[in-house]
């Protein structure tokens, strides 16, 4: 009772001004964390030659946007782990935890001898590194949104948890702006050498500045409260036994989404390179204007599931988003130019914003405290692996074998259909349940 009562007063501290400091130690880590994923893909072209050499071009290519695919493997098997652990230990000990891991990985990377140096054990150094990211970023959303919700009041969840979503787009502005400013300075031949090397280094330099904020950060009441109260403490049963039909329907809903996510703004840079010849520092600033826009955006659509609800908000824009991703990948090809991508990457931006936004809170409104670091994390990841962290592989593959390239708006629109189908099942189950999921 006594961590109880104490909790109380803390609360309403942080109600009453707001729980910006939280939000901002969440932030910085979990931007380093995307920023270090998104170096990796806008650079798969690079990587390619330099770790995965072929005679065939696109066979090189594959391997290296495989092996992008296959840290996302490591994201459940990082949810399942991190995310237990942030039930269990607290929010702040998973946070401090995944960032020394993504830090890893990264140092591998950076300093990885080439296959023209060291033979097979150059891609299998590269995909060691990936796995270790992936693993580390599998516990990253279900702790930062958990700690992000649990420091917020109950009525601006939404606007508050979006932050995770804006902060991926603060993510996708440094890495296309490191890209784009590397391959403009530079010539192929120094940024094939050594070039994109300085894009993961500077990863390597802000991340000690973000484990330092999150070992300041105190852990959240809601967490203090259920460790005084739950003797006990099994969240990867718990949520695989008693929360299962949540766990699938979350996974669901989130697949549209993801999808979207990474084939409009990750594998957009190597489309607009290999497909519509545009140059790579023009391709790269149109995933530039997407990060800009997801950054400003996704609050706003948080805000606005608080004031209309999760549900509604989201099934428009998921809707949207379906019909408007053929018609988006016509107008590319139709006028493969810099301003006709940066118009479409912008929409995209707008779009991300409006299906991402309301989802953190969402699923940490499926979830009580005592699972939610593992139910976050286990959803969310499960459903990026599935259908966003292959998408580039998948949709690389569909071009290559139907030599369509609108093909990637085939695959976004199949996963749309899967997220509406699982929002109106979820809405169905949770009527009634929660204010926030009418």
């Amino acid at each position: 009772m006594t961590v109880q009562s104490s909790a109380v007063p803390s609360v309403r501290a942080a109600t009453k001004r707001g729980p910006w400091k939280e939000i901002v130690a969440a932030s910085v880590g979990n931007a380093l964390e995307f920023y270090d994923l998104l170096i990796y893909g806008y650079f798969a072209v690079v990587i390619s030659k330099q770790f995965f050499p072929s005679d065939n071009e696109t066979t090189s290519l594959l391997l290296a946007v495989g092996s992008f695919g296959i840290s996302f493997l490591m994201r459940p098997l990082g949810a399942i782990v991190l995310g237990s652990y942030a039930d269990r230990a607290g929010r702040k000990a998973s946070l401090t935890m995944s960032i020394l891991l993504m830090l890893l990985g990264t140092a591998i990377i950076t300093f990885a001898p080439t296959y023209e140096q060291i033979g097979l054990l150059a891609p299998l150094l590269i995909i060691v590194a990936r796995m270790l990211q992936g693993f580390s970023t599998g516990g990253e959303f279900g702790a930062a949104t958990a700690f992000m919700v649990e420091h917020a009041d109950a009525k601006r969840r939404g606007f508050f948890a979006s932050w995770q979503l804006s902060t991926q787009g603060l993510a996708t502005v440094l890495a296309a702006g490191v890209s784009a400013l590397l391959s403009y300075v530079l010539s192929d031949v120094q940024l094939n050498t050594w070039g994109w090397r300085v894009a993961f280094g500077i990863g390597l330099l802000i991340g000690p500045v973000g484990f330092y904020i999150r070992t300041q950060i105190d852990e959240t009441p809601d967490f203090k409260k259920t460790v005084a109260n739950i003797a006990v403490k099994t969240p990867l049963r718990d949520v695989l036994i008693k929360g299962h039909v949540s766990l699938l329907l979350a996974i669901g809903v989130v697949a549209g989404a993801t999808a979207f996510n990474y084939v409009h703004k990750l594998y957009m840079p190597i489309y607009a390179l290999k497909q519509l010849h545009i140059a790579a520092t023009s391709s790269y600033l149109g995933a530039l204007m997407t990060g800009i826009t997801l950054m400003i955006m996704a609050p706003v659509f948080g805000g606005l599931s608080d004031q209309y609800g999760r549900f509604r908000v989201l099934t428009i824009a998921l809707l949207i988003t379906g019909f408007s991703s053929y018609p988006m990948f016509v107008l590319l090809n139709t006028f493969p130019s810099l301003s006709t991508l940066l118009m479409v990457q912008a929409i995209v931006g707008v779009l991300i914003a409006a299906c991402l936004g309301p989802i953190p809170a969402m699923l940490a409104d499926i979830f009580p405290t005592s699972i939610r670091g593992t139910g976050l994390a286990l959803s969310y990841n499960f459903s990026v692996t599935l259908f966003g962290g292959f998408a580039p592989l998948i949709v690389t593959w569909m071009i290559d074998a139907t030599g369509n390239k609108l093909a990637p708006s085939f695959y976004v629109m199949a996963t749309v259909l899967v997220s509406v189908l699982a929002i109106i099942c979820l809405g169905r189950r949770m009527r009634g349940i929660s204010p926030a999921a009418s």
